[in-house]
């Protein structure tokens, strides 16, 4: 069983639960996407403990986080996000984000106000107006509402039904993280989203842009206009992996995302 700090920090006004792997190590934070939580990075963060200090919040909402009413807005999530940065006085951190989690990645690299080192796009929420409206016009506020009828145990039963392959410890990650997702939680989906190509082209550190080969959100013709866009961005498809990518493929997204890490890490350990 991993053995992880659980912290609690006050950040923008609310307060932000986090799972924390520690030690003296380049940190890097671990956004998660709707309806998931920090623990939802689990098989991930245990590719990457042992070189660096992953840590993996809850966003407001979600998991362990407080729930205001009002203030789901990326930027309400990127000033969160920028507040536990500061909170916890990490150096220079990487910020890593999946889906929703991606979107505020890019909205906190884009600010330059939290002094990260890089950014790590995994098959974030990038949709055109006309998407984005659908989305919001769509039922999944209203499926989640149903879901929060059933139990843990029914939840983990359809999803092990449904995806066999991922494995029953992330399957139970997942099915608690959907049954303290709170309804305000999917205000996120209110258009209009931030512009993303607006967003990335704003970035000035290294940015490396997973997603995977069969995702119904980053493609390849939109990954090459992003890197056209801004001379930073690095791409890297995975295979056999959909939107859900962190979840499908965890070891190969940590393999990805340590060799990136590094890369940007090297001056830190050089001077430890």
């Amino acid at each position: 069983m991993t053995t992880w700090m659980s912290g609690v920090r006050e950040a923008n006004g609310i307060d932000l639960h986090y799972l924390r792997t520690g030690g003296a190590r380049p940190p890097v934070v671990l956004l998660h996407g709707l309806l998931g939580s920090g623990a939802c990075w689990t098989p991930v963060a245990r590719g990457l403990e042992g070189e660096f200090d992953v840590v993996m919040p809850d966003a407001r909402g979600h998991g362990g986080s407080s729930a205001p009413r009002h203030g789901y807005q990326y930027d309400d999530h990127a000033s969160d996000v920028v507040g536990l940065i500061h909170g916890l006085e990490l150096p220079r951190p990487v910020l890593l984000g999946h889906s929703m989690g991606g979107m505020t990645a890019a909205v906190v690299a884009s600010r330059g106000t939290a002094g990260l080192r890089g950014v790590i796009l995994v098959d974030p929420t990038f949709l055109s107006p006309e998407r984005q409206r659908e989305v919001h016009a769509s039922d999944v506020a209203e499926q989640h509402r149903r879901t929060l009828g059933f139990s843990k145990p029914e939840l983990v039963a359809q999803a092990r039904a449904r995806q066999p392959h991922r494995s029953p410890e992330l399957i139970e990650h997942l099915a608690e993280a959907r049954l303290k997702t709170r309804l305000e939680a999917f205000d996120v989906l209110t258009p209009p989203n931030p512009e993303y190509r607006d967003v990335v082209s704003a970035i000035d550190v290294p940015i490396l842009l997973v997603f995977g080969d069969s995702s119904p959100v980053v493609a390849l013709e939109m990954a090459t206009e992003l890197r056209s866009l801004n001379p930073r961005l690095r791409i890297e498809q995975i295979q056999d992996a959909g939107h859900g990518l962190p979840y499908d493929q965890p070891e190969r997204l940590a393999e990805v995302v340590a060799s990136f890490l590094r890369e940007l890490a090297g001056p830190i350990n050089s001077r430890r």
